[in-house]
């Protein structure tokens, strides 16, 4: 698992002149982009926040931590099986693993925007409130329902072709409908029940409180999101393995 992991990541960079430096430019160059679109250009500004440019940099960029995670998974995971045709036909191999190494590949990478987040965090605020050793907590059910999506969409995209198109529509529309760019109390009445119900939504909201805002996590409602994420994580896996033997009669 360790090696995939590992082969994964810097493959990714392989054959570029700047490599692993990728991981911390990438991130920058995304919050600076979003960062002045959205509060320079619109001029938006957190309700509750500090009203600086500074303070939604930070905001936003939290946000896109965990969004991007499950993004990234999320994007990949209809060719996960396409691409490794020789686990299929050649080879024993289990290939259930496959969205785990890309969820610990993406999570990877997020550590890498942790760090980054952590000294501008350092630069402008000083020290993160204690709550922020919550965020292993916060992101669980943020994994199980990536790997549920994940598990799902391996295995279709087997079988439909088309599939990586749609999801990456779909990710782009996501990203708009989750309170990445705004707060939910800045969304019209009649909508935020629309908003609440996208399952990113929570998520979202309490890496910022434990992040940001020095609240704890609403125990209630997590105990709700992981025991959804988990009937999620399961029923992708189930369909993953009840689905795989069909993979090489495809390949």
């Amino acid at each position: 698992m360790v090696a995939l992991v590992r082969r994964e990541v810097l493959g990714r960079y392989r054959g570029s002149v700047l490599g692993l430096a990728w991981s911390f430019l990438h991130p920058l160059f995304m919050l600076a982009v979003y960062t002045f679109v959205f509060s320079v250009v619109f001029q938006a500004r957190w309700p509750g926040g500090g009203g600086s440019q500074v303070d939604f940099a930070l905001v936003l960029f939290t946000a896109l931590l965990a969004f991007g995670v499950f993004a990234e998974c999320v994007g990949r995971a209809p060719g996960l099986v396409l691409g490794n045709p020789n686990y299929v036909t050649k080879v024993v191999f289990p290939l259930e693993v496959l969205p785990v190494v890309s969820l610990l590949s993406s999570l990877f990478h997020a550590a890498v925007g942790l760090l980054i987040w952590l000294g501008f965090h350092l630069l402008v605020r000083g020290l993160p409130p204690a709550t922020a050793v919550l965020l292993p907590l916060a992101l669980a059910p943020l994994l199980l329902l990536t790997l549920g999506v994940s598990w799902f969409l391996a295995s279709l995209g087997v079988f439909l072709r088309d599939v990586s198109q749609v999801v990456g529509v779909l990710t782009t529309t996501l990203m708009f409908l989750t309170p990445i760019f705004y707060a939910v109390s800045s969304v019209p009445p009649e909508y935020q029940a629309v908003m609440l119900a996208n399952p990113l939504t929570p998520v979202v909201e309490q890496v910022r409180d434990v992040m940001l805002w020095g609240r704890g996590l609403d125990w209630p409602a997590w105990g709700l999101q992981m025991l959804l994420s988990s009937l999620l994580a399961w029923a992708g896996f189930a369909w993953f393995q009840s689905t795989r033997k069909g993979f090489a009669d495809v390949l």
